[in-house]
Protein backbone atom coordinates (compact mmCIF):
# COMPACT_ATOMS: atom_id res chain seq x y z
CA UNK A 1 0.00 0.00 0.00
CA UNK A 2 0.86 3.56 -0.54
CA UNK A 3 -0.33 4.46 2.80
CA UNK A 4 1.59 5.22 5.62
CA UNK A 5 0.62 5.53 9.33
CA UNK A 6 2.78 7.87 11.57
CA UNK A 7 2.26 7.25 14.87
CA UNK A 8 4.04 8.52 18.52
CA UNK A 9 3.31 6.98 22.25
CA UNK A 10 5.33 8.42 25.33
CA UNK A 11 8.89 6.90 25.96
CA UNK A 12 8.80 5.71 29.13
CA UNK A 13 9.61 2.07 29.81
CA UNK A 14 5.89 0.94 30.47
CA UNK A 15 5.21 2.60 26.67
CA UNK A 16 8.26 1.54 25.08
CA UNK A 17 6.92 -1.95 25.99
CA UNK A 18 3.25 -1.38 25.04
CA UNK A 19 5.57 -0.13 21.57
CA UNK A 20 7.37 -3.91 21.51
CA UNK A 21 3.80 -5.52 21.74
CA UNK A 22 2.32 -3.56 18.89
CA UNK A 23 5.44 -4.57 16.81
CA UNK A 24 5.29 -8.35 17.96
CA UNK A 25 1.54 -8.54 17.03
CA UNK A 26 1.57 -6.22 14.19
CA UNK A 27 4.42 -8.20 12.78
CA UNK A 28 2.38 -11.94 13.73
CA UNK A 29 -0.74 -10.74 12.35
CA UNK A 30 1.17 -9.36 8.93
CA UNK A 31 -0.76 -6.04 9.45
CA UNK A 32 1.98 -3.71 8.76
CA UNK A 33 5.43 -2.55 8.33
CA UNK A 34 6.91 -0.49 10.97
CA UNK A 35 10.63 1.38 11.38
CA UNK A 36 11.34 3.62 13.74
CA UNK A 37 10.88 7.75 12.66
CA UNK A 38 13.45 9.72 13.83
CA UNK A 39 12.67 13.31 14.43
CA UNK A 40 15.25 15.84 16.15
CA UNK A 41 15.06 17.57 19.74
CA UNK A 42 13.73 20.86 19.07
CA UNK A 43 13.42 24.21 20.93
CA UNK A 44 9.71 24.28 22.46
CA UNK A 45 9.14 27.19 23.52
CA UNK A 46 6.20 28.30 25.40
CA UNK A 47 3.39 26.15 25.48
CA UNK A 48 0.51 29.09 24.04
CA UNK A 49 3.00 29.17 20.82
CA UNK A 50 3.13 25.32 20.35
CA UNK A 51 -0.74 25.38 20.34
CA UNK A 52 -0.35 28.53 17.66
CA UNK A 53 1.96 26.19 15.94
CA UNK A 54 -0.41 22.79 15.94
CA UNK A 55 -2.97 24.78 13.75
CA UNK A 56 -0.72 26.43 11.24
CA UNK A 57 1.07 23.19 10.93
CA UNK A 58 -2.49 21.77 10.23
CA UNK A 59 -3.14 24.01 7.35
CA UNK A 60 0.44 23.90 5.95
CA UNK A 61 -0.10 19.87 6.02
CA UNK A 62 -2.99 20.49 3.66
CA UNK A 63 -1.25 23.30 1.61
CA UNK A 64 1.48 21.15 0.95
CA UNK A 65 -0.45 17.50 0.19
CA UNK A 66 -2.23 20.08 -2.36
CA UNK A 67 0.64 21.62 -4.00
CA UNK A 68 2.60 18.24 -4.59
CA UNK A 69 -1.05 16.47 -6.35
CA UNK A 70 -0.87 19.44 -8.65
CA UNK A 71 2.65 19.21 -9.04
CA UNK A 72 2.10 15.07 -10.28
CA UNK A 73 -0.63 16.17 -11.98
CA UNK A 74 1.06 18.51 -13.91
CA UNK A 75 3.77 15.92 -14.72
CA UNK A 76 0.97 13.88 -16.16
CA UNK A 77 -0.42 16.56 -18.66
CA UNK A 78 3.50 17.60 -19.59
CA UNK A 79 4.53 13.93 -20.13
CA UNK A 80 0.86 13.64 -22.40
CA UNK A 81 2.61 10.93 -24.43
CA UNK A 82 4.73 9.00 -22.19
CA UNK A 83 2.10 8.70 -19.45
CA UNK A 84 3.52 5.27 -18.22
CA UNK A 85 6.85 7.12 -17.14
CA UNK A 86 5.55 9.42 -14.90
CA UNK A 87 5.82 7.30 -12.16
CA UNK A 88 10.08 7.53 -12.26
CA UNK A 89 9.70 11.28 -12.80
CA UNK A 90 7.98 11.77 -9.41
CA UNK A 91 10.75 11.15 -6.79
CA UNK A 92 12.62 11.95 -4.10
CA UNK A 93 16.25 13.11 -3.51
CA UNK A 94 18.10 10.42 -1.81
CA UNK A 95 19.09 10.76 1.95
CA UNK A 96 22.06 12.76 3.87
CA UNK A 97 23.50 9.61 4.03
CA UNK A 98 26.88 10.57 1.75
CA UNK A 99 26.28 7.65 -0.57
CA UNK A 100 22.39 8.42 -1.21
CA UNK A 101 22.86 12.16 -1.75
CA UNK A 102 22.81 12.66 -5.13
CA UNK A 103 20.47 9.90 -6.01
CA UNK A 104 17.04 10.41 -7.13
CA UNK A 105 14.43 7.30 -4.64
CA UNK A 106 11.41 6.70 -4.96
CA UNK A 107 8.81 8.06 -2.62
CA UNK A 108 8.11 4.92 -0.35
CA UNK A 109 11.59 4.58 0.14
CA UNK A 110 12.43 8.36 1.07
CA UNK A 111 9.79 8.14 3.70
CA UNK A 112 10.88 5.18 5.27
CA UNK A 113 14.22 5.85 5.71
CA UNK A 114 13.37 9.99 6.37
CA UNK A 115 16.58 11.83 7.80
CA UNK A 116 16.08 15.59 9.31
CA UNK A 117 17.62 17.85 6.53
CA UNK A 118 19.51 20.13 9.45
CA UNK A 119 21.06 21.94 6.36
CA UNK A 120 18.00 23.21 4.96
CA UNK A 121 15.78 23.72 8.40
CA UNK A 122 18.33 23.44 11.27
CA UNK A 123 16.75 22.11 14.38
CA UNK A 124 18.65 25.41 17.01
CA UNK A 125 16.48 27.30 15.55
CA UNK A 126 12.65 27.78 17.28
CA UNK A 127 10.38 25.96 15.92
CA UNK A 128 8.40 28.81 14.48
CA UNK A 129 11.39 29.46 12.23
CA UNK A 130 11.73 26.18 10.49
CA UNK A 131 8.13 26.10 10.11
CA UNK A 132 8.21 30.07 8.29
CA UNK A 133 11.18 29.21 6.22
CA UNK A 134 8.84 25.75 4.87
CA UNK A 135 5.83 27.91 4.32
CA UNK A 136 7.97 30.02 2.30
CA UNK A 137 9.63 27.37 0.25
CA UNK A 138 6.25 26.20 -0.97
CA UNK A 139 4.64 29.29 -1.84
CA UNK A 140 7.03 30.28 -3.59
CA UNK A 141 7.05 27.18 -5.76
CA UNK A 142 3.31 27.30 -5.90
CA UNK A 143 4.44 30.99 -7.44
CA UNK A 144 6.51 29.79 -9.50
CA UNK A 145 4.40 26.67 -10.67
CA UNK A 146 1.44 28.85 -11.49
CA UNK A 147 3.44 31.36 -14.11
CA UNK A 148 5.29 28.50 -15.69
CA UNK A 149 2.30 25.64 -16.24
CA UNK A 150 0.23 29.05 -17.23
CA UNK A 151 2.69 29.89 -19.67
CA UNK A 152 2.85 26.02 -20.96
CA UNK A 153 -0.61 25.17 -21.03
CA UNK A 154 -1.83 28.87 -23.65
CA UNK A 155 0.77 27.75 -25.37
CA UNK A 156 -0.72 23.90 -25.92
CA UNK A 157 -4.52 25.54 -25.99
CA UNK A 158 -3.36 27.36 -29.02
CA UNK A 159 -1.64 24.56 -30.73
CA UNK A 160 -4.64 22.37 -29.89
CA UNK A 161 -6.88 24.74 -31.24
CA UNK A 162 -5.27 24.87 -34.62
CA UNK A 163 -4.67 21.10 -35.01
CA UNK A 164 -8.59 21.16 -34.40
CA UNK A 165 -8.89 23.20 -37.10
CA UNK A 166 -6.99 20.83 -39.34
CA UNK A 167 -9.34 17.65 -38.38
CA UNK A 168 -13.41 17.27 -38.44
CA UNK A 169 -14.78 17.38 -42.11
CA UNK A 170 -14.23 19.43 -45.29
CA UNK A 171 -17.24 21.75 -43.99
CA UNK A 172 -15.31 22.86 -41.23
CA UNK A 173 -11.36 22.23 -41.19
CA UNK A 174 -8.60 24.40 -42.33
CA UNK A 175 -7.81 23.81 -46.07
CA UNK A 176 -4.78 25.95 -45.92
CA UNK A 177 -2.69 22.34 -45.82
CA UNK A 178 -5.21 20.45 -48.22
CA UNK A 179 -4.74 23.27 -51.14
CA UNK A 180 -2.17 24.54 -53.59
CA UNK A 181 -1.48 27.56 -55.93
CA UNK A 182 -2.20 25.25 -58.84
CA UNK A 183 -5.48 24.34 -57.45
CA UNK A 184 -6.89 28.30 -58.58
CA UNK A 185 -6.62 30.90 -60.86
CA UNK A 186 -5.34 33.70 -59.35
CA UNK A 187 -5.13 37.51 -60.24
CA UNK A 188 -8.09 37.37 -62.79
CA UNK A 189 -10.13 40.51 -62.84
CA UNK A 190 -12.81 38.17 -64.08
CA UNK A 191 -12.39 34.62 -63.37
CA UNK A 192 -12.50 33.08 -59.51
CA UNK A 193 -11.96 29.33 -58.46
CA UNK A 194 -14.55 27.96 -56.07
CA UNK A 195 -13.81 25.45 -53.49
CA UNK A 196 -17.19 23.04 -53.67
CA UNK A 197 -18.06 20.08 -51.30
CA UNK A 198 -19.68 17.25 -53.16
CA UNK A 199 -21.80 14.57 -51.18
CA UNK A 200 -19.42 11.01 -52.64
CA UNK A 201 -23.16 9.08 -54.02
CA UNK A 202 -23.26 12.44 -56.06
CA UNK A 203 -19.94 12.73 -57.91
CA UNK A 204 -21.08 11.68 -61.32
CA UNK A 205 -24.12 13.73 -61.11
CA UNK A 206 -21.26 16.38 -60.53
CA UNK A 207 -19.67 15.91 -63.26
CA UNK A 208 -22.67 15.52 -65.46
CA UNK A 209 -24.08 18.82 -64.08
CA UNK A 210 -21.69 21.56 -62.94
CA UNK A 211 -21.00 23.46 -66.30
CA UNK A 212 -24.95 24.13 -66.45
CA UNK A 213 -25.47 25.55 -62.76
CA UNK A 214 -24.86 28.38 -63.97
CA UNK A 215 -23.95 30.61 -67.18
CA UNK A 216 -20.07 31.81 -67.40
CA UNK A 217 -18.96 28.55 -65.68
CA UNK A 218 -15.45 27.39 -67.51
CA UNK A 219 -15.92 23.77 -69.16
CA UNK A 220 -13.56 20.99 -67.41
CA UNK A 221 -12.59 23.26 -65.06
CA UNK A 222 -13.35 21.15 -61.99
CA UNK A 223 -10.79 18.71 -60.01
CA UNK A 224 -11.03 16.53 -57.20
CA UNK A 225 -8.17 17.75 -54.77
CA UNK A 226 -9.65 16.01 -51.31
CA UNK A 227 -11.65 13.25 -49.72
CA UNK A 228 -13.16 12.65 -46.71
CA UNK A 229 -15.68 9.65 -45.61
CA UNK A 230 -18.55 11.80 -46.54
CA UNK A 231 -17.59 13.87 -49.73
CA UNK A 232 -14.84 15.44 -51.90
CA UNK A 233 -13.48 18.98 -52.36
CA UNK A 234 -13.77 20.06 -56.16
CA UNK A 235 -12.41 22.83 -57.52
CA UNK A 236 -14.84 24.75 -60.67
CA UNK A 237 -13.89 28.50 -61.83
CA UNK A 238 -16.07 30.70 -63.50
CA UNK A 239 -16.82 34.31 -64.23
CA UNK A 240 -16.96 36.23 -60.83
CA UNK A 241 -20.16 38.06 -62.03
CA UNK A 242 -22.32 34.64 -61.67
CA UNK A 243 -20.96 33.62 -58.25
CA UNK A 244 -24.43 33.92 -56.31
CA UNK A 245 -26.46 32.31 -59.07
CA UNK A 246 -23.73 29.49 -59.14
CA UNK A 247 -23.97 29.10 -55.03
CA UNK A 248 -27.80 29.19 -54.95
CA UNK A 249 -28.06 26.22 -58.00
CA UNK A 250 -25.29 23.72 -56.14
CA UNK A 251 -27.37 24.50 -52.96
CA UNK A 252 -30.55 23.10 -55.25
CA UNK A 253 -28.69 20.35 -56.30
CA UNK A 254 -27.20 19.55 -52.35
CA UNK A 255 -24.00 20.72 -53.54
CA UNK A 256 -22.79 22.94 -50.82
CA UNK A 257 -19.73 26.18 -51.66
CA UNK A 258 -17.17 26.77 -49.10
CA UNK A 259 -16.55 30.36 -48.32
CA UNK A 260 -12.45 30.34 -49.27
CA UNK A 261 -10.37 32.26 -50.87
CA UNK A 262 -6.64 31.45 -51.67
CA UNK A 263 -4.52 33.77 -50.12
CA UNK A 264 -0.81 32.82 -50.14
CA UNK A 265 0.00 34.94 -47.07
CA UNK A 266 -2.88 34.08 -45.07
CA UNK A 267 -1.79 30.44 -45.63
CA UNK A 268 1.84 31.02 -45.07
CA UNK A 269 0.85 32.69 -41.42
CA UNK A 270 -1.13 30.12 -40.59
CA UNK A 271 1.81 27.46 -41.13
CA UNK A 272 4.16 29.52 -40.01
CA UNK A 273 1.93 29.54 -36.75
CA UNK A 274 1.40 25.90 -36.08
CA UNK A 275 5.43 25.92 -37.17
CA UNK A 276 6.36 28.44 -34.43
CA UNK A 277 3.86 26.65 -31.62
CA UNK A 278 5.02 23.08 -32.24
CA UNK A 279 8.64 24.57 -31.92
CA UNK A 280 7.90 26.89 -28.53
CA UNK A 281 6.57 23.12 -27.10
CA UNK A 282 9.30 21.21 -27.75
CA UNK A 283 11.50 24.10 -26.46
CA UNK A 284 9.58 24.68 -23.44
CA UNK A 285 8.69 20.71 -22.66
CA UNK A 286 12.25 19.76 -21.01
CA UNK A 287 13.38 23.05 -19.34
CA UNK A 288 9.32 22.42 -17.64
CA UNK A 289 9.64 18.92 -17.10
CA UNK A 290 12.72 19.28 -15.07
CA UNK A 291 11.83 22.20 -13.18
CA UNK A 292 8.80 19.99 -11.87
CA UNK A 293 11.23 16.98 -10.93
CA UNK A 294 13.20 19.18 -9.02
CA UNK A 295 10.93 21.08 -7.07
CA UNK A 296 8.12 18.12 -6.63
CA UNK A 297 11.12 16.77 -4.86
CA UNK A 298 11.82 19.77 -2.67
CA UNK A 299 8.07 19.94 -1.90
CA UNK A 300 7.33 16.40 -1.12
CA UNK A 301 10.82 16.51 1.11
CA UNK A 302 9.14 19.59 2.97
CA UNK A 303 5.79 17.61 3.10
CA UNK A 304 7.29 15.14 4.93
CA UNK A 305 9.40 17.23 7.11
CA UNK A 306 6.05 19.06 7.93
CA UNK A 307 4.63 15.85 9.02
CA UNK A 308 7.51 15.30 11.40
CA UNK A 309 7.08 18.69 13.05
CA UNK A 310 3.31 17.76 13.62
CA UNK A 311 4.23 14.79 15.13
CA UNK A 312 6.49 16.90 17.65
CA UNK A 313 4.42 19.65 18.53
CA UNK A 314 1.35 17.11 18.93
CA UNK A 315 3.07 14.77 21.28
CA UNK A 316 4.56 17.62 23.11
CA UNK A 317 1.19 19.31 23.33
CA UNK A 318 -0.76 15.34 24.45
CA UNK A 319 1.86 14.21 26.95
CA UNK A 320 3.82 16.80 27.95
CA UNK A 321 7.43 18.23 28.98
CA UNK A 322 10.13 17.37 29.19
CA UNK A 323 9.61 15.91 25.32
CA UNK A 324 10.03 12.29 25.79
CA UNK A 325 8.30 10.06 23.03
CA UNK A 326 8.69 7.85 20.25
CA UNK A 327 7.77 8.31 16.78
CA UNK A 328 6.66 5.17 14.31
CA UNK A 329 5.92 4.59 11.06
CA UNK A 330 3.44 2.31 10.54
CA UNK A 331 2.87 0.89 6.46
CA UNK A 332 -0.15 -1.01 6.57
CA UNK A 333 0.04 -4.06 4.16
CA UNK A 334 -3.28 -4.07 2.57
CA UNK A 335 -6.08 -1.91 2.91
CA UNK A 336 -8.84 -5.37 4.48
CA UNK A 337 -5.69 -5.20 7.37
CA UNK A 338 -6.43 -1.64 8.32
CA UNK A 339 -9.63 -2.07 10.49
CA UNK A 340 -7.84 -4.40 12.41
CA UNK A 341 -4.28 -2.85 12.95
CA UNK A 342 -6.42 0.08 14.28
CA UNK A 343 -7.83 -2.04 16.86
CA UNK A 344 -4.20 -3.36 17.80
CA UNK A 345 -3.27 0.20 17.81
CA UNK A 346 -6.41 1.28 20.08
CA UNK A 347 -5.85 -1.64 22.68
CA UNK A 348 -2.12 -1.71 22.68
CA UNK A 349 -2.39 1.98 23.72
CA UNK A 350 -5.84 2.77 25.40
CA UNK A 351 -4.28 3.45 28.49
CA UNK A 352 -3.15 6.65 27.44
CA UNK A 353 -6.68 7.75 26.98
CA UNK A 354 -9.46 6.24 28.42
CA UNK A 355 -12.31 8.56 27.56
CA UNK A 356 -10.39 8.85 23.51
CA UNK A 357 -10.84 4.94 23.71
CA UNK A 358 -13.85 4.82 24.49
CA UNK A 359 -15.47 7.55 22.04
CA UNK A 360 -13.77 5.33 19.25
CA UNK A 361 -16.60 2.97 20.13
CA UNK A 362 -19.03 6.05 20.55
CA UNK A 363 -18.69 8.13 17.91
CA UNK A 364 -21.48 10.64 19.91
CA UNK A 365 -18.99 11.40 22.82
CA UNK A 366 -17.40 14.92 22.23
CA UNK A 367 -13.03 14.38 22.79
CA UNK A 368 -11.31 18.01 23.53
CA UNK A 369 -8.95 17.31 21.23
CA UNK A 370 -6.17 19.12 19.54
CA UNK A 371 -8.14 20.68 16.28
CA UNK A 372 -8.78 17.18 15.63
CA UNK A 373 -12.42 15.89 15.04
CA UNK A 374 -13.42 13.25 16.77
CA UNK A 375 -13.51 10.73 14.05
CA UNK A 376 -9.59 11.71 13.62
CA UNK A 377 -8.35 11.09 17.73
CA UNK A 378 -7.11 8.54 18.81
CA UNK A 379 -5.65 7.99 22.24
CA UNK A 380 -1.88 8.29 20.26
CA UNK A 381 -0.54 10.79 18.27
CA UNK A 382 -1.13 9.82 14.47
CA UNK A 383 -0.82 11.19 11.00
CA UNK A 384 -1.95 9.68 7.98
CA UNK A 385 0.43 9.87 4.95
CA UNK A 386 -0.66 8.90 1.55
CA UNK A 387 1.21 8.68 -1.30
CA UNK A 388 -1.70 8.32 -3.83
CA UNK A 389 -0.21 11.58 -5.99
CA UNK A 390 -2.39 10.86 -9.35
CA UNK A 391 -5.70 9.02 -7.78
Amino acid sequence: MSEFWLISAPGDQENLQALERMNTVTTKSNLSYNTKFSIPDFKVGTLDSLVGLSDELGKLDTFAESLIKKMAQSVVEVMEDAKGKVPENLLANGGLKEKMKYLKIDLTSFVTHFEWDMAKYPAKQPLVGVVDTLAKQLAQIETDLKSRTAAYNTLKTNLENLEKRSMGNLSTRTLSDIVSKEDFVLGSEYLVTLLVIVPKPSYAQWQKTYESLSDMVVPRSTKLIAEDNEGGLFTVTLFRKVIEDFKTKAKENKFTVREFYYDEKEIKREREEMSRLLSDKKQQYGPLLRWLKVNFSEAFIAWIHIKALRVFVESVLRYGLPVNFQAVLLQPHKKSSTKRLREVLNSVFRHLDQVAAASILDASVEIPGLQLSTQDYFPYVYFRIDLSLLD
